[in-house]
């Protein structure tokens, strides 16, 4: 199959950037997106052209580093996948894939289509962790938890911090971010210590980052590669609210 790409090419964050049309021929529809994209660059480089920079790792939807946007959605069209996971056989032979990085503020374009996404992990260092001393596994077992808790908990602890929901919310809101940290630790007994602060800092972390404000679209619930419900945000203002109170 053959695809014509419309590739984001930015120098840096101060550059302008722009669309350049990029034909992909002999395209497998077994090649997974980034496979596609090696490609392409292998033909740049042996072209003498500066290749395509984006962001990769593990490519099994474990990492999340992997983001774009991809005819306008965040991680392409498949449900439930990253980047990585994407395959050439969800387009037809033809189409025209347009390929751009997250578009927020808080994440400024490193090239191309990597951007910093470090003001997650800011959020992160500001409240996502826990003191209580677990010690190894057998120990940590020794915590009973119950199952309801233990699932709810895990549904949250699947988020991968990949920034989809960031790119596709309308106001570039964090919130299911954020909140999936704070619900997997605030339903956990080892979590209870640093409950209260812990939303309270992580909240005023990812105000200073300049994320925007949730208007519930649930965007970010529908482009969640994990599927992260909106159900935490929720948990995130009862939380904020009893640290309030």
């Amino acid at each position: 199959m053959k695809v014509t790409l419309k590739v984001w090419r930015q120098k840096d964050k101060n550059d302008e950037g722009r669309f350049v049309d990029y034909a992909a021929d002999e395209v497998s529809p077994d090649m997974s997106f980034l496979e596609m994209l090696d490609v392409v660059n292998v033909g740049l480089v042996k072209k003498g052209e500066i290749p395509i920079a984006f962001d990769h790792d593990c490519r099994e939807g474990i990492c999340g580093s992997c983001g774009m946007m991809i005819n306008g959605r965040a991680h392409g069209p498949g449900r439930g996948i990253a980047t990585c996971q994407l395959h050439m056989r969800s387009f037809q032979d033809g189409d025209e894939i347009v390929v751009e990085p997250w578009r927020a503020q808080a994440f400024p374009v490193i090239k191309d289509l990597m951007v910093d996404r470090t003001a997650l992990d800011r959020i992160m260092q500001a409240g996502g962790y826990t003191s209580a001393k677990t010690g190894g596994v057998p120990d940590g077992n020794a915590i009973l938890v119950p199952k309801p808790a233990a699932d709810e908990a895990f549904d949250a602890a699947a988020c991968i911090g990949c920034g989809a929901c960031v790119a596709i919310c309308p106001n570039s809101s964090a919130m299911l971010f954020v909140a999936a940290k704070v619900s997997q630790l605030s339903i956990l007994p080892q979590g209870q210590a640093e409950r209260e602060a812990r939303v309270e800092n992580m909240i005023a972390q990812m105000d200073e980052e300049l994320f925007g404000g949730c208007s519930n679209t649930y965007a970010c619930e529908a482009e969640c590669p994990k599927g992260i419900s909106v159900r935490h945000i929720g948990r995130l203002n009862h939380e904020l609210l009893r640290a309030k109170l």
